[in-house]
């Protein structure tokens, strides 16, 4: 009995749903027999893991910027150094997308973006944003990591459009973002 129970939940009962699947039938054992038992029958659950959201990294060497921020989160005025970077949130309908645009000055959200797909759009809408707030800004430089919403062609052409000066942090260092990364966390 305990292990038909088992394979009516495909695997994936351990024992306390077991044991509350046997009670619910009118059997009468105890939650410690149940998982011996299971036990010495090598019955097992399989976990379930709630996978996290893959960030494609763009391998497009021409896309990728230079940091001509150089960890250098001051700026004397606003509009002139923007960071920005996205998260991901666990909602009951899947994963939800987050982007936000920083003024380095003021530190200040001055652009955002959500999305339930985790595209170049998003990021792009969250610059767009911040450009309809604040106006076009002269020598304004964006700062992200290397992300493939980033470095993609979409995003990329936006930038150039719009005359800003496109900054990158290099792979693997969390702290050439660490203004948008704190931000997040």
């Amino acid at each position: 009995l305990i292990r038909e129970r088992f394979e009516l939940s495909d695997r994936t009962y351990g024992s306390p749903r077991v044991w509350h699947d046997l009670r619910a039938l009118g059997e009468s054992c105890g939650l410690n027999r149940v998982t011996r038992l299971m036990h010495q029958a090598q019955l097992q659950a399989r976990r379930k893991r709630r996978r996290l959201p893959a960030d494609n990294v763009s391998r497009l060497e021409n896309h990728i910027a230079p940091n001509h921020l150089q960890r250098d989160f001051q700026a004397d005025g606003p509009n002139q150094k923007w960071a920005a970077d996205f998260t991901y949130i666990w909602t009951a309908e899947g994963w939800l997308y987050a982007a936000a645009v920083m003024d380095l000055y003021s530190r200040r959200v001055v652009g955002w973006s959500m999305s339930d797909t985790m595209q170049a759009k998003m990021v792009s809408d969250a610059l767009l944003m911040a450009l309809w707030r604040r106006g076009k800004p002269s020598a304004l430089m964006h700062h992200s990591d290397q992300g493939s919403q980033y470095t993609s062609d979409e995003f990329q052409q936006l930038l150039k459009a719009q005359g800003i000066t496109c900054s990158r942090s290099r792979r693997g260092e969390c702290w050439d973002n660490e203004a948008m990364e704190s931000f997040f966390s």
